[in-house]
């Protein structure tokens, strides 16, 4: 079986809808691919409807997050949540609030680079999103279409990155508290790419082994942000703590240049996410 778990249609930041994900991934040979988009799932209804036979399909979501050290400013972190009860009354208000946050957050940046002379509309990029939660990959495209920037990756390397006089944080959910709320509402939180140096500070050990403790049942190890050591490194922990190991491409469309199954996750492995998860089921035949 060929089994990715993280991709992102157009009701986040990737550039197909959920139909249309479902046959890429159907046309790549998977036999389940996971629906992860940011903080909704407004896409899972959708995905169930346009699923092609012979693919399941598992409903989950990437909950924007953040781990809180001692003394140094606090880590963005992303926490995947599987197979959760998408009408539990404490998870589904926490995702409203963080969809609320990316609107906000977009609006304000989008506003300073317009006063800037940059030909860029907020009301036009909500437009082109199509009911989508509208987030930075939303502005990075609108400067693309515009010729501001030459690709998404390069937007976000100049005008939308940490350090850029654009830049707006977000207030993100305690990671302690989303692995509670994902568990609270039946589901299986997994952390995501959680060594991805290239996208800026790590969490250490210590934080997983937290997040362990926290109720964490499983890491992202396989993901295209990871090196071989990287892979290992994590391999390695997910033992130590005794947590389900998965791999996947994070797939976003045309947004990134990763494909559909990059990185797959072992049948066994899945095996034990769906014995975790209680508050929703797959799509399948």
């Amino acid at each position: 079986m060929r089994i990715d778990l993280h991709t992102h249609s157009a009701v986040s930041d990737g550039t197909e809808s959920p139909a249309e994900l479902l046959a890429t991934a159907q046309a790549a040979g998977l036999d389940v691919v996971a629906l992860t988009d940011h903080d909704t799932t407004a896409g899972w209804s959708v995905a169930e409807a346009a699923r092609p036979r012979g693919l399941t399909v598992v409903p989950g979501m990437e909950m924007s997050c953040r781990w809180f050290p001692d003394g140094t400013p606090p880590i963005s972190v992303h926490l995947l949540a599987y197979l959760f009860d998408p009408t539990h009354p404490a998870f589904a208000a926490e995702r409203a609030r963080l969809r609320d946050e990316r609107l906000e957050r977009g609006e304000r940046i989008v506003t300073a680079l317009a006063a800037d002379g940059y030909p860029v509309s907020w009301d036009r990029i909500v437009e082109r999103s199509e009911g989508g939660v509208v987030g930075r990959p939303h502005i990075a495209r609108a400067l693309v279409d515009e010729g501001v920037v030459d690709s998404v990756d390069h937007a976000f390397l100049t005008l939308l990155n940490h350090r850029s006089p654009y830049y707006v944080p977000k207030i993100d959910t305690d990671v302690r508290e989303g692995i509670a709320l994902v568990r609270a509402a039946g589901g299986v939180p997994v952390f995501a790419h959680g060594l991805a140096t290239k996208r800026g500070r790590v969490v250490g050990d210590a934080a997983v082994a937290a997040m362990a403790e926290a109720g964490l049942l499983g890491l992202e190890v396989d993901h295209p942000d990871h090196s071989e050591d990287e892979r290992l490194h994590l391999r390695g922990l997910a033992a130590d703590l005794d947590l389900i190991v998965t791999g996947s491409s994070d797939f976003h469309g045309t947004n990134k240049t990763t494909s559909i199954g990059a990185c797959t996750t072992d049948p066994d492995q899945f095996e034990a996410i769906l014995a975790a998860g209680t508050g929703s089921a797959p799509y399948r035949d």
